[in-house]
């Protein structure tokens, strides 16, 4: 899904991150939310997940320019206690209650040993890894997923109960590359997907494992959130704060010295690379490994632009009046 395009312009990643908060602030965002958007754009854009990348924002902005999302948002604390943390997004974007309650959640639990977060009350909040990475530096493992709604009428097919799906789990190193594991569990299984009927026939397993961990993200990421199953019953202000997060973190030291783990953790991702790799790749990584690689490239040369990526952003900025970044 997230693979380099074949065909592409590089574009240096401060011009892609300073595009997002400019075509953000055309629309009325505030301009720190603008530039907090534009860093963690351009941050997945350079780690090749183009997919939450910087390309978003032709979606975004235009649901602030339309009222579908609070382009003011006032994000605030809903429910607190010393290891647990609601935040309320203001019916705005999820990646500003899901970014400062993950910067508070990380104080809670090296406080209290463990902490969990839970954001609601908004819509989109990006790639799951955005929030799983910011707890590496704290001696921290953790798990973060979310939820949206649903409309599920009956008769529909199976696969829709599982949502979007996002995951993303860690486990931070001394050396080599960090484990950060950043997916969707349904994404070979949407229905325009060349693989589903090739997966459904030959791994129903696959098929089930992705449905039952996409059923975990709508109940802990969404319904937890108050995100109700029938979309009559949602209280909401603004029609695309459709979405709700969970982030949950604890220290490595509540079971071991962090530095030991770490350096175990080292040992891992190097006896992986010697292993041999999956067909038709080059190199065996654990996860997080292709991305530390590509951000290493990306940020020399500039990120690989393609086709789409340049339409989606020139047809933005065509609406908005402002200029493209190449």
């Amino acid at each position: 899904m997230n693979q380099p395009p074949e065909t592409f312009l590089r574009v240096p990643h401060q011009r892609l991150q300073g595009f997002v908060s400019k075509a953000a602030q055309t629309v009325g965002l505030p301009e720190d939310k603008a530039e907090l958007l534009g860093e963690l754009l351009a941050a997945n854009d350079l780690r090749g997940t183009f997919s939450h990348g910087t390309r978003q924002i032709a979606t975004y902005a235009l649901l602030m320019r339309d009222g579908r999302l609070n382009n003011t948002p006032e994000v605030r604390v809903g429910r607190e206690t010393p290891m647990s943390l609601v935040m309320d997004g203001d019916g705005g974007l999820g990646y500003f209650p899901a970014y400062e309650g993950t910067v508070r959640m990380i104080d809670k639990a090296r406080a209290q040993g463990m902490a969990v977060m839970q954001s609601r009350n908004h819509g989109h909040f990006g790639a799951a890894g955005i929030y799983s990475r910011m707890t590496l530096g704290h001696d921290l493992v953790t798990f973060v997923t979310s939820g949206h709604q649903l409309n599920l009428p009956p008769g529909d097919s199976i696969y829709n109960a599982a949502g979007g799906s996002p995951m993303s789990f860690c486990a931070p190193t001394e050396k080599e590359h960090p484990l950060v594991l950043d997916f969707g569990t349904m994404h070979d299984l949407y229905v325009d997907s060349p693989h589903r009927k090739g997966i459904d026939r030959m791994a129903p397993g696959v098929v089930f494992r992705s449905i039952g961990l996409g059923a975990i993200c709508q109940a802990w990421g969404g319904m937890l959130a108050g995100v109700p199953l029938d979309e009559a019953r949602a209280v909401k202000d603004y029609p695309g704060a459709n979405q709700g997060s969970l982030v949950v973190t604890f220290q490595i030291a509540l079971f071991m010295d962090p530095t030991r783990f770490k350096r175990e953790m080292d040992e891992y991702v190097r006896r992986v690379r010697s292993l041999k790799p999956v067909e038709g790749f080059d190199q065996a990584y654990l996860p997080g490994g292709p991305e530390v690689e590509r951000e290493r490239i990306y940020r020399k040369e500039g990120v690989p632009v393609g086709p789409l990526h340049q339409e989606r952003l020139e047809k933005l900025a065509g609406e908005l009046g402002i200029g493209v970044p190449w």
